[in-house]
């Protein structure tokens, strides 16, 4: 009999399977995700047998869970055959029960893009579609390293809309040279064509990338703070006026249109981390546990191929961590955060003075459900205020 699923204060708030697909056909200069390219090409049936060992032994770990929401990521999800896409999509279904309605994502880039691939998608059983488009002029995408030009992203989006009951795009802005006005032009564009849904990502120069390399040599400037904070009210401003306020510090949707599976990371759910560097969070007997995977692809496919999985971090979390990254996700949500079930992972509750203190500094607010939510001011700020409220 397996053991009973057992009581959590995030347990309400679902459970989501992360599928990490890790080869892309080209490195961005920007990009510091677990991605690789592969130029000899990629064994998929391998990989899937890996995929379905390591889905097994999740499972018998944490039986019995209902699967809200299934999250295709990378790298480039595209880049597999729809068979391999189903093939996964069954794995999960065979040792979990997957909730009716579940949202399906699969991650795109529109260098992939295919009608006939989209539809294979779909028959396999996803509902969403996230494009990486990134901008939509070609200076910007050249210089962003994608191998699409905007009009293949045009292409990608209008062939996603007419197969996917739910859709996505990503675009960077602060990239090099970028103005105000430019990118106040460019989003009303996006958001001509994006109907539901928008991610929209500050661009940051991170350690050991090119873009990185580039910037120490003083070959590539981005916008400076002022600027940057400039960019940022923009786009707050512009899609709220049309419709699609943040939900998240860089997530923009109509009402409804939400991404389910990311807000399930935001309100701190349970999700199993399956593939090469995934990570997962997941509720066992022994409390509520941090899991990693193997990073580099073939060793993570020769650990499970020899073990049944390629967990290589297991990490019990203790009542302090888990408040604080409780905190620090549902912080960046405009709903914010339950005092309630903070007082619950952390065996205490919030410190009154310090919520009041910074209400009246006009950087966080009680809303009317009694959630403390960051306001317009407060969200630039997010890590200071997460470090006040957490001491």
């Amino acid at each position: 009999m397996p053991p009973a699923i057992p009581d959590h204060p995030t347990r309400d708030a679902g459970f989501g399977v992360y599928l990490h697909w890790p080869f892309c056909a080209a490195k961005c200069p920007y990009c510091d995700f677990n991605s690789h390219v592969r130029h000899a090409g990629v064994d998929e049936a391998r990989f899937l047998a890996a995929f379905r060992a390591e889905i097994a032994h999740v499972a018998a770990e944490i039986p019995g869970r209902e699967v809200s929401s299934i999250f295709l990521g990378g790298g480039t999800p595209s880049l597999m055959r729809p068979e391999t896409v189903a093939g996964l999509l069954d794995a999960v279904a065979a040792h979990w029960t997957v909730a009716p309605g579940a949202e399906v994502t699969l991650e795109a880039n529109p260098s992939s893009v295919e009608a006939g691939r989209f539809l294979g998608y779909r028959e396999a059983g996803v509902n969403r579609v996230s494009l990486g488009v990134q901008a939509l002029d070609d200076a910007s995408l050249k210089t962003l390293g994608r191998l699409h030009n905007a009009e293949e992203a045009f292409t990608a989006i209008r062939i996603a809309q007419t197969t996917f009951t739910r859709t996505s795009f990503d675009l960077i802005y602060a990239r090099p040279g970028q103005t105000p006005e430019a990118w106040r032009t460019e989003l009303r564009e996006a958001i001509a064509r994006a109907a539901e849904h928008l991610s929209l990502y500050q661009l940051t120069i991170e350690p050991g990338t090119p873009f990185y390399g580039l910037a120490a040599a003083g070959k590539l400037t981005t916008p400076d703070e002022e600027t940057g904070r400039a960019l940022y009210d923009v786009t707050q401003e512009v899609c709220a006026a049309a419709g699609l306020p943040a939900y998240e510090i860089s997530n923009h949707a109509r009402p409804g249109a939400e991404a389910r599976h990311n807000l399930l990371y935001w309100r701190y759910g349970e999700y199993a981390g399956i593939g090469p560097g995934a990570h997962g969070r997941l509720v066992t007997e022994n409390g509520r546990l941090g899991t990693v995977t193997e990073r580099g692809p073939e060793a993570w496919l020769d650990r499970v191929e020899a073990g049944g999985h390629g967990i290589a971090e297991t990490e019990a979390l203790d009542r302090d961590a888990q408040a604080d990254e409780f905190l620090v996700m549902g912080l960046r949500l405009t709903e914010g955060i339950d005092p309630a079930r903070y007082a619950a992972l952390k065996g205490k509750a919030l410190d009154a003075g310090r919520i009041e203190a910074l209400a009246r500094d006009g950087l966080i607010v009680r809303r009317p459900d009694g959630h403390i939510a960051a306001t317009p001011a407060g969200a630039p700020v997010l890590n200071a205020l997460v470090a006040e409220l957490a001491r």
